[in-house]
């Protein structure tokens, strides 16, 4: 047996530092009393010094009961109680403590005392609870006094407005105190809450609600109920970062891609329904997308597979950390990629979805006896079993596009929202706009049930009724921030929301803290994913995420051989600035003194007819670039440099266009106009014809360039 052991059990402990109860008080008084009154007769101790110090007790025990604010009746019995026993005590120190008379008056004294204690304890408690429950009962006045007024309010509102009178049941303060909620009675006659959903606007308006600010109308509990939101403090206009706590998540219980105008979270549910994430150009999709996929990180019953044929832009912050070995988890080994799958290449997409298409029809036949076990069409989700979501950057584009390697990749996307959604694997599709061509596919109205559109303030391609059917009032202008827009659920109809602001670092503090979290693919589904999953992270296969430009020609051609440099230029800002520092015009004459040190000068357009001239070709010709740097304007410089970098083989206007869509937005139809004026001023030449022509840089062009 331990020490410590032995002395639980060595006797009962006993708490010096308590107060005493009503039977303990009353037990130390008679006994102190009578200790006194002895040792007093036995030594002839003056018997007034015991009155005095009684006298002394009561006058202290009152006073400290003043400051406590107890009731009179408490400092009476206390007060009475130290006057007793000092009086007994004198008492008995005159005619000896040791008597029948005295014990029995002394035990007397004390029943009494303890008595008188747990009385007034109850009493004070009593009073306690009174006092409490008073300053409730005025709270809650007040608080009904200011729910009677805005009840009074809106009633008045509502029959001016609408024309409708309501009876108001209730009124709910949001915690967060952006607003309040009102749950009204329709009257009797047909009217509905969309009526008053209708006239949102014009509520808003009435109210005198700040901008960002609306009063929607949803149903209550049942069709003659109506519930109006009504938002006081525009949460929209704030941006907030994601939150910090990165715990678990499970796709069962939702996964929160923001926060609504009560600035309570807007959560997805995705077990059984598709999302669809809209967005034009700056209102904060990217940003949408990477809140997507940290939730998905957070899972512990989510693998996370992407397809961005832009480049794998959104995939390529939740991989490249962990490829590269930047950053190591809390034990030190290298962590997991924050997506299980990237595909930024056509080739890699058909696959992914080849394996999504195979694991659900498996899955299928594999889980026949869990789903009879379960007695459940649902394949039961969990982190042994873990649901698959397939993000899509731009998918809805590729489901209206006519090229037809993107019919192909549209076919696998819809086949697999077909087949698996009762195997888990559901889809996240994003597009720039709420338009005919993508909300005109049957199969995604019908399964992405979750609907983001992100409007920024942008009102073309941005139509709501048709993204949100049967949600009243819905109007761009109500979100004008980044960030923000609507968002509606199968459990929640359209309403504003906003996503949250999820900054780089965070990205990576993600990626490490969720490593461990991450599932891994069930082994009836790795059997049927089959060696192109297991490699998926291959060197070979994940070549393009380190050149970031798949396809694109490398810009330090050139100076790979010895030659001329042109990073320079490929660096250079939206103001003309490199990121050297050094302006524009500056960088260009030493571009040009370089030039002039390694190579003859090409003839400019500009000099007059009997200038001395050099022979056609036999140099570089700068006019282009002066022309340029009047016109300021970085994107063409660097499209230059990648038809110069692009050597004796020449590159088209698609291939450029791709390698500068990124960083500068460049389109394929401004890229053809530069190249025509190219051919046009000798910098450039077209060789072949058709789909196979291609243009040469005026250095590398042949003695004689192909006719045309």
């Amino acid at each position: 047996m331990s020490t410590a052991t032995a002395k639980q059990s060595s006797g009962p402990v006993l708490d010096w530092a308590a107060g005493h109860g009503p039977v303990t008080g009353a037990l130390s008084a008679t006994t102190g009393a009578f200790a006194v009154a002895t040792v007093g007769a036995a030594t002839a101790m003056p018997p007034g010094w015991a009155l005095a110090v009684g006298t002394a007790g009561a006058l202290g025990h009152t006073v400290a009961g003043l400051r406590r604010r107890n009731a009179g009746r408490t400092l009476a019995t206390w007060a009475s109680s130290w006057l007793v026993g000092a009086g007994w005590t004198t008492w008995a120190m005159t005619h000896g403590p040791l008597t029948w008379t005295a014990l029995g008056s002394l035990a007397t004294i004390g029943v009494g005392i303890g008595a008188a204690a747990r009385s007034t304890a109850l009493f004070e408690e009593a009073r306690e609870e009174e006092t409490a429950a008073g300053l409730d009962r005025q709270i809650s006045a007040e608080l009904s006094s200011e729910r009677r007024e805005i009840a009074a309010e809106w009633v008045e509102r509502i029959q001016r407005v609408c024309g409708i009178t309501v009876r108001v049941l209730a009124v709910e303060q949001w915690p967060t105190g952006a607003g309040f909620s009102v749950d009204a009675e329709l009257p009797p006659g047909g009217a509905t809450w969309m009526k008053i959903a209708a006239e949102s606007p014009r509520l808003s308006a009435d109210a005198r609600l700040p901008h960002g600010c609306t009063a929607t109308a949803s149903p209550g509990i049942h069709q003659g109920r109506v519930i109006i939101d009504v938002t006081t403090a525009n949460v929209l206009e704030e941006e907030r970062t994601y939150p910090a706590d990165y715990g678990p998540l499970s796709l069962l219980s939702g996964i929160p891609w923001g926060f609504r105008t009560n600035a309570e979270p807007a959560v997805a549910y995705l077990r059984e329904q598709c999302a669809l994430v809209v967005g034009p150009t700056g209102s904060g999709k990217t940003n949408m997308v990477h809140t997507i996929l940290a939730g998905f990180a957070r899972a512990e019953d989510v693998l996370t597979w992407v397809i961005d044929l832009n480049a794998g832009s959104a995939g390529l912050p939740w991989v490249l950390p962990a490829l590269n070995g930047e950053i190591t988890g809390t034990n030190g080994p290298p962590v997991r990629p924050g997506v299980d799958w990237l595909a930024g290449t056509y080739d890699e997409a058909m696959a992914m979805l080849d394996v999504a298409v195979k694991v659900a029809k498996h899955r299928k036949m594999a889980y026949q006896d869990l789903l009879a076990k379960a007695n459940t069409d649902l394949l039961p989700v969990s982190s042994r079993i873990p649901q698959i979501m397939l993000v899509i950057d731009e998918g809805a584009e590729i489901l209206a596009s006519s090229d037809r390697q993107m019919r192909k990749l549209a076919e696998k996307i819809l086949e697999v929202i077909r087949i698996a959604r009762a195997m888990g694997l559901r889809t996240v599709l994003t597009a720039l706009g709420a338009t005919g061509s993508v909300l005109g596919n049957l199969m995604i109205r019908r399964e992405a049930k979750v609907r983001v559109a992100l409007t920024g303030g942008e009102t073309e391609g941005m139509d709501l009724g048709k993204m949100f059917p049967g949600s009243r009032g819905l109007r761009v202008d109500q979100a004008p921030y980044k960030g923000a827009g609507f968002m509606g659920t199968p459990e929640s109809p359209g309403a504003l929301f906003k996503a949250w602001r999820i900054l780089p670092n965070q990205i990576r503090d993600i990626i490490a803290a969720t490593s461990d979290r991450h599932p891994y693919l069930d082994d009836v589904s790795a059997k049927a994913a089959g060696p192109s999953y297991a490699r998926r992270w291959d060197a070979d296969r994940t070549e393009w995420m380190r050149t970031h430009q798949p396809g694109a020609p490398a810009l330090d051609t050139e100076a790979a051989k010895g030659g001329l440099n042109l990073a320079a230029l490929r660096d250079l800002g939206d103001g003309g600035t490199p990121a050297g520092g050094l302006p524009a015009d500056e960088l260009a004459r030493k571009f040009r003194e370089e030039i002039d040190a390694h190579f003859a000068t090409a003839p400019d357009p500009h000099t007059p007819e009997d200038a001395t001239a050099v022979p056609p070709r036999t140099g570089l010709n700068l006019s282009a670039l002066r022309g340029e740097r009047e016109q300021d304007n970085p994107a063409h410089r660097a499209a230059l440099a990648l038809l110069l970098s692009a050597g004796a083989e020449g590159t088209g206007a698609s291939a450029i266009a791709r390698a500068l869509a990124d960083e500068y937005g460049t389109t394929r139809q401004t890229v053809v106009g530069w190249l025509k004026s190219w051919v046009t001023d000798g910098t450039a030449v077209r060789v072949g014809e058709g789909t196979k022509a291609r243009y040469v840089h005026q250095r590398h062009a042949p003695e004689k360039p192909a006719e045309g």
